[in-house]
């Protein structure tokens, strides 16, 4: 397994998606594998909550399939 992301990092990847965002990663359980994700961005305007979730799950789809990340607490806010 490779290393475990870090919320930097996590971060870094939402801005590079979503460059008018802000955004906040926590590490919920200080295992760096459960976070607490919250993304506010004029990009979600036309998307339902559940499209703005799957955009942001798809960002980490890879680190999820490994489990790398275990788990998204996913937060997203038009601005």
């Amino acid at each position: 397994m490779s290393e475990l992301m870090t919320p930097e990092e996590m971060e870094n990847r939402i801005k590079a998606a979503y460059p008018d965002c802000d955004v906040a990663v926590i590490d919920s359980t200080g295992t760096q594998d459960h976070f607490d994700v919250r993304v506010a961005s004029g990009l979600f305007k036309d998307l339902t909550r559940i499209k703005q979730h799957q955009a942001i799950m798809a960002l980490f789809q890879d680190e999820l399939k490994t489990g790398e990340v275990h788990a998204l607490a996913i937060k997203t806010i038009v601005k």
